[in-house]
């Protein structure tokens, strides 16, 4: 009797243990090692959240629910709109704009609309380790839609960038749904940047705003340097690992399955989830607004936390009040303008003193930042991680890999759908890169017209 009573106490301490831990756990704690973004790079944040604000505005020349600094673009720039009716539910609706102050082509993709049947199918098209990618698993569905839009628009940023001098940067911004199309968007054009006229890959860039998992690890750190993501506080999304499909699923009964997510999640060893290369995450490297602290009311003054993290990548959900209303671009445009409003004004105040850190220095310091990260997954055997001298020897057999998949996509296509998905499945496992030919030629086909259209059997050819 005495040892069932000491197992039940030893039970009940260990759940009131958990508990006491989940409770107090904040949005906070996960970058509480971070240091502190400059203003520099923080700078484009709010500006491209308010170009993400503009897509849901009617008309722009007489805007009605502009935030309370307007939206900081000209009108007269803003070279194409495109709503539901023309993506006809191949991607979210989109605007391009040329920003010639910041000389840059921005196209701002916008989130998730609770109200239409086509945004629900983008996020339901997906199966866990469905789409292997560039040596990694993407999301099927934000896969497509990435290519459909490239497709669509690569004509129309080819030109604004060659008529500006082949010199403006291209800028790729989402958020929430938009955000996941804009990362693999951006995964494409940075190995492909031919298709845009020759962009390079130094003048990509992507801001995912309210980040959606879409990629699998090594991709996420592989691509830190041109992905950024932006997260407030306790956001949910960039922190539930349960495939996008599951939580808007569960969209209206979201406390449940977070809490029921948080519960599986204490039992999952952290090596585990590292070894799972089919597991998705947050892209890029991270921008953390904190504003809020533990046991205290009301909202803070913002600050921004910046890394590249390997273990620990917001593995945790945050059961709190704001884990939805964190989520909403208006709160995130709000918020970053004060956050970097603090930052300029931490860099005024010693205006007298040199900078603890200069411009060149802090470019070098992210690069090596970049770096020890794609190290720090190949120490943690992250599969398909690759040092960067590793990632440049096997950027120059890229050629040699992709003809050889093309061929085998030739050759397996007489002789079923069964071998067809096997043989490029094979090939895929045996070359770390996959081409940009081969995905489109598997997601689309052309008419007699030479126009590609979606492939509706696409399912059953990709792996």
């Amino acid at each position: 009797m005495s040892v069932t009573c000491g197992v039940e106490c030893v039970v009940v301490l260990g759940c009131m243990r958990w508990a006491w831990k989940r409770c107090t756990y904040i949005g906070s704690d996960d970058s509480a090692a971070w240091p502190i973004a400059t203003s520099d790079e923080f700078e484009p944040i709010p500006r491209l959240c308010r170009i993400i604000l503009a897509i849901y505005e009617p008309d722009l020349r007489s805007p009605k629910y502009a935030p309370a600094a307007g939206y900081g673009l000209n009108p007269d720039c803003v070279i194409k709109r495109v709503a539901y009716e023309q993506t006809l539910g191949h991607a979210p609706p989109y605007l391009i704009y040329l920003d010639h102050v910041n000389r840059e082509i921005v196209l701002a993709i916008r989130g998730l609309n609770l109200v239409k049947e086509s945004d629900y199918k983008l996020l339901l098209d997906n199966k866990l380790g469905m789409q292997m990618f560039d040596g990694g698993y993407v999301h099927h569905g934000l896969l497509k839609s990435a290519i459909w839009v490239l497709n669509t628009e690569s004509e129309t940023l080819r030109r604004l960038w060659e008529e500006n001098g082949s010199a403006y940067k291209m800028v790729f911004v989402g958020h929430s749904l938009g955000s996941g199309v804009a990362a693999l968007l951006t995964i494409i054009v940075a190995n492909h940047g031919d298709k845009l006229g020759g962009v390079p890959r130094s003048l990509v860039r992507c801001y995912a705003v309210a980040p959606a998992r879409c990629m699998s690890l090594n991709l996420a750190v592989k691509y830190a340097d041109v992905i950024h993501s932006v997260v407030l506080q306790d956001d949910f999304l960039p922190r539930t690992p349960t495939p996008l499909e599951d939580v808007f699923k569960s969209i209206f009964c979201l406390p449940c399955l977070l809490f029921l997510v948080c519960l599986r999640d204490t039992f999952i060893p952290e090596g585990r989830k590292l070894r799972d290369q089919r597991r998705l995450y947050t892209p890029g490297r991270i921008y953390h607004i904190v504003e809020r602290k533990f046991c205290r009311c009301g909202r803070f003054p913002p600050e921004v936390r910046t890394a590249i993290p390997v273990d620990g990548r917001f593995e945790h959900i945050v059961l709190s009040c704001n884990a939805t209303s964190d989520h909403a671009i208006i709160w995130i445009e709000r918020e970053a303008q004060k956050a970097l409003q603090n930052l300029k004004e931490l860099s005024t105040e010693t205006v007298t003193t040199p900078p603890k850190m200069q411009k060149l220095d802090r470019k070098l310091t992210l690069e090596k930042e970049h770096k020890d990260a794609l190290e720090r997954a190949v120490s943690l055997n992250i599969p398909h991680a690759v040092i960067p001298g590793e990632e440049e020897s096997s950027g120059n057999t890229e050629e040699g890999s992709s003809s050889s998949v093309e061929k085998s996509v030739e050759a397996s296509s007489h002789d079923g759908k069964t071998q067809h998905s096997s043989e490029i499945e094979k090939s895929c496992c045996k070359n770390a890169r996959t081409n940009w030919n081969e995905v489109a030629e598997k997601l689309f086909k052309r008419n007699e017209s030479g126009k590609m259209l979606l492939n509706r059997d696409v399912s059953d050819f990709v792996t």
